[in-house]
């Protein structure tokens, strides 16, 4: 019914209007994301600032947005808890740190790791995670367990349909300007004018502010606070990465261009860097707001900037119109986003799509929604490498026959890794073979320290039935690398391969 389109082409016009309404979108979010880590509502405005701002103009991918985040706030809240915001910021700024060395050690292209159905995933499971997010606006003020009733639950539903009916047949008419804003701006006016009882952006928090401070974290410059804070740097870093690195993967699919990950990483860790400095609580990409961007107009480093600008300028000057803002135009902006980011084809091809890609599709939403992000896509990358390891394993056979010297020749196929050694062994029988025995390596290769291993287990076999055994086609390293059967390979420069193998010997 819904679905997010990138504007063919990019200009500052679209590109400010597209910053001006994702702003909009993310003061309530920030504001969110704050509570969540146990900090002050500027403590999250800053941080969607400044992260927006650096990201956008230094490094980021052009019309992607960055801020605070909730896949980091839930991490944040516990070292806030046990140590206070000062270690928040000095672990922000150790975040950053190590996400700029990510990027210089250019670590960011391992995100092709990444299997398609872990990505499906992913998108699936912030979609769901987004959706359930505003949920809590469905409540009773100041009573977190009873939900709205009555007048006051059909009053919010039908000004988040109006919200949702303007962005889906605005575009019909007229993209002179993004569909979101106007849905927001036609919303608040509405309610402004009707005196609609509805909960508004002033009363999540006051948004009012100045520019924020620099100021170095207070904390103790000792190693204990290192080890403090380290571990949460870490999660945090890895965290911010693999949510931004997927988002620009998604933009990228969605724009059809193509952005670079180690500029992201050095951009992402340069601002949460200066975040730290600055008494904000770090952020990363927002699959949420790029989106509304992407599907604003907004394609150019222009979106970005002034998204954040304007941000800054509500908290400086235009607070009272801001906190105006019924909740109910951002939850019905966030709402389309939902049902354009979920990944509704994923759905129809369950069914045709190997099991294990099945699987791994389902456990990554589930354990998106269920934990965070990074445990996701990292239990995601784990169980795709292991059934793609087991069917690897399945593909290591051989043919063989005796040929007119009688002596038997194995020829195999198949990767020879950890994986398939067991298959490998059992397709020799040195008690039955004959005197003479050739392996022939022509159609398989070795991958890593198990293969090598298995060769000479094999070798030794042989030696100990008293057969011989000559080995062909291994590349150069292979024999480098073999300890016992060395000395049995029949060396072709011609016809041997060339490869390395992972194997902690070459270091």
């Amino acid at each position: 019914m819904f679905e997010l389109r990138a504007m063919p082409t990019s200009n500052l016009k679209n590109d400010l209007l597209s910053g001006l309404t994702v702003a909009l979108a993310l003061v309530p979010e920030a504001i969110a994301f704050a509570f969540v880590a146990g900090v002050g509502p500027l403590v999250g405005l800053y941080a969607a600032f400044m992260v927006g701002l650096i990201t956008a103009a230094i490094g980021g991918r052009p019309g992607m947005i960055s801020g605070a985040t909730g896949a980091l706030a839930v991490v944040m809240v516990d070292l806030v808890a046990r140590h206070g915001v000062e270690y928040l910021f000095a672990a922000v700024v150790l975040m950053g740190i190590i996400q700029v060395s990510v990027g210089l050690l250019k670590l960011g292209k391992f995100i092709r790791l990444v299997p398609y159905p872990v990505m499906l995933g992913f998108v699936n499971g912030l979609a769901i995670v987004i959706f359930l997010a505003q949920l809590q606006h469905f409540k009773m003020p100041g009573d977190s367990s009873e939900w709205l009733s009555g007048s006051a639950l059909w009053l919010l539903l039908a000004l988040i349909g109006l919200t949702m009916a303007i962005i889906h047949f605005l575009p019909r008419f007229t993209k002179a300007v993004p569909a979101p804003l106007v849905a927001i701006v036609v919303v608040t006016l509405l309610v402004y004018f009707f005196g609609f009882d509805v909960r508004t952006v002033g009363d999540m928090a006051s948004i009012a502010g100045g520019l924020p401070d620099f100021h170095i974290p207070a904390v103790p410059l000792v190693w204990e606070t290192l080890w403090i804070i380290l571990p949460y740097a870490a999660i945090l870093a890895a965290i911010g990465l693999i949510e931004s690195l997927l988002t620009m993967t998604l933009i990228d699919e969605l724009t059809e261009t193509r952005g670079r990950g180690n500029r992201e990483c050095i951009g992402q860790g340069t601002a949460n860097v200066v975040t730290g400095f600055f008494g904000g609580m770090g952020g990363c990409a927002m699959i949420g707001q790029s989106m509304i961007n992407v599907n604003s107009g907004g394609r150019g480093r222009a979106s970005g900037i002034s998204a954040a600008l304007f941000l800054l300028a509500f908290i400086l000057f235009a607070s009272p119109l801001i906190e105006m803002i019924p909740l109910a135009a951002l939850i019905g902006v966030m709402f389309i986003v939902v049902v354009g980011t979920f990944e509704w084809s994923s759905l129809r091809i369950l069914g045709k799509v190997p099991k294990a890609d099945a699987f791994v599709l389902v456990l990554v939403s589930g354990v998106t929604v269920a934990t965070d992000l990074a445990v996701a896509v990292v239990v995601g990358v784990i169980v795709s490498a292991v059934v793609f390891a087991w069917a690897a394993a399945k593909r290591m056979d051989c043919d063989h026959h005796i040929d007119e010297k009688g002596t038997k020749v194995y020829e195999l196929r198949g990767p020879l890794f950890f994986g398939s050694i067991h298959s490998f062994r059992n397709l020799f029988d040195p008690r039955n073979d004959p005197e003479d025995v050739v392996v022939d390596f022509k159609n398989t290769r070795v991958y890593d320290h198990s293969g090598l291993e298995a060769i000479d287990s094999l070798a030794e076999r042989y030696v100990n039935a008293g057969k011989t055994l000559h080995i062909r086609h291994l590349s150069v390293e292979c024999r480098v690398l073999l300890e016992k059967a060395g000395n049995l390979v029949e060396a072709n420069v011609i016809e041997d391969p060339s490869y390395r193998v992972a194997d902690d010997r070459l270091a």
